[in-house]
């Protein structure tokens, strides 16, 4: 079930009434069964892996907080790790690792008897195994006690908003919410809503016209040249910024409406004016999620430069094979923990070089680290190798590089003017105006009233009804 369709529309309005309508202590069941339904309606079949992992993770966290023994801890908690990673290795990256086996294997004169498997990745995999490996070793460091209600554990790693993609939360912040009675807030509802707006705004009307025109030249780059490819990066940029981010924020809001509150993934990252201010500010749960149970343990910053820059090169990669089992992503992944590590050798990853600049050196900054991070999305939006590289060396070698290519102008006028509108409301936030994210007894019903009828305008006059599914959903 897509957000952004008229079938979730309803399905929240029903899950949402009823919610508040029962006795609380029936009310993770209610939302268990919606979130249940809700996955259902992709691939159905598909629920049977999410039982499997939450049954082998509720045990092994039980097991794991009574044993004595620190050698059976830990025996269980690689069980429950090696069971969530291998049954997102065998979906995601099997057919990969087994394809580039066969590369390798006819590069020496053998063929490659493993056969090719025509499987589906289910949806969310990449969330839920990072969500129950959150909750699994935070058990075995002590820092959250094991949850001995299993149909609470099931509701916290199968929690409809943020099931498919995020965001990727810990058990610290979630499982005390449903066991807490929420009662209808007003304000609290509207300020949710409001954020449910704003995340189909930027996802059925900015981010949806902007794949049109994206897709027009990614899918015919051959017949394009240098200012084209720069225009249509620059437009790939927000559009995987507003796709993703409008599914975060449609999901906290929805969350919000119900009383639960889910931590904010995205902050303003295309104001950032550094590389590693930008991963503070994008897909923040999955950025801290990597820091506290990848690039820590590694050592982090610990043991010297060089095993920091090593450290944060291995977390990148690791970070572009999650979200997905292809070489353009090990990339991508690959470059952004080059920029970090570049970025600790000239001291530019400090906070402070960062507030003390003029108004004029942070615009520069900004604009620098925009474009740093659009070169690494040409790997992320490319199909192959030969695409990116044909892309990115016709950016910057190309005989008529100010042709620009426009198929439809009025979609292009759109997509212009919605964005435009798009990063204006967004500059506002960043002058501490924050329109979305505030707690309910700052919030001005009048305020909230006009700014949601301006976007249910904006929806009607430029939703682009052929926009799809969701781009992390494929993750």
């Amino acid at each position: 079930m897509l957000f952004n369709s008229f079938a979730f529309f309803l399905f929240f309005i029903v899950n949402t009434g009823i919610y508040f309508l029962v006795p609380h202590r029936f009310r993770w069941g209610i939302l268990l069964i919606a979130s249940c339904y809700f996955y259902l309606y992709f691939i159905p079949v598909y629920i049977l892996i999410l039982f499997v992992t939450i049954i082998i993770d509720y045990f092994s966290g039980l097991y794991i907080e009574k044993s004595s023994s620190a050698r059976k801890k830990k025996l269980l908690l690689v069980l429950s790790i090696l069971t969530n990673f291998g049954i997102l290795f065998f979906f995601k990256y099997f057919n990969f690792l087994n394809e580039n086996l066969g590369i390798l294997l006819h590069g020496i004169g053998y063929h490659n008897p493993i056969p090719y498997l025509n499987i589906i990745l289910p949806i969310g995999l990449s969330f839920h195994t990072f969500q129950a490996v959150s909750y699994i070793v935070e058990v075995y460091r002590g820092n959250q006690k094991a949850e001995k209600h299993a149909g609470i554990y099931a509701l916290y790693v199968m929690f409809y908003p943020q099931l498919v993609a995020g965001p990727i939360e810990r058990p610290q912040h979630m499982l005390h919410q449903f066991r807490e009675l929420p009662r209808f807030e007003p304000k609290r509802a509207i300020g949710g809503i409001q954020l449910m707006l704003w995340g189909l705004f930027k996802k059925a009307v900015v981010s949806d016209l902007l794949s049109v025109y994206v897709n027009s030249i990614y899918s015919n780059y051959h017949s394009n040249t240098g200012l084209t490819f720069c225009v249509s990066t620059w437009a790939f940029a927000f559009m995987i910024y507003c796709d993703f981010s409008g599914y975060s924020d449609i999901a906290v809001g929805s969350a919000q409406v119900m009383g639960f509150s889910l931590m904010r993934n995205f902050n303003l990252p295309y104001f950032s004016k550094s590389v590693t201010e930008f991963w503070r500010r994008w897909h923040i749960s999955l950025s801290s999620w990597l820091r506290d149970y990848l690039y820590i343990p590694l050592g982090g910053s610990r043991f010297g430069k060089w095993l920091t820059y090593r450290n944060l090169l291995i977390t990148m990669l690791l970070g572009g094979l999650w979200h997905g089992a292809s070489w353009n992503f090990i990339i991508w992944g690959g470059l952004n923990g080059l920029y970090l590590s570049l970025e600790k050798f000239l001291g530019l990853a400090k906070r402070n070089k960062i507030t003390e600049s003029g108004y004029i050196v942070r615009f520069i900054q900004a604009f620098l680290t925009f474009n740093l991070i659009c070169i690494t999305w040409i790997f992320f939006r490319s199909q192959n190798f030969d695409q990116a590289f044909y892309i990115l060396s016709n950016i910057f070698h190309s005989p008529k590089f100010f042709t620009l290519r426009i198929q439809d102008t009025g979609i292009f006028a759109s997509m212009l003017f919605t964005l435009s509108v798009m990063l204006l409301i967004e500059f506002l936030i960043l002058r501490k105006k924050d329109l979305f994210y505030q707690s309910p007894e700052n919030l001005s019903i009048l305020r909230s009233g006009g700014l949601s009828a301006f976007l249910i305008l904006m929806l009607v006059l430029f939703g682009y009804s052929e926009g799809g599914q969701f781009i992390y959903f494929q993750f």
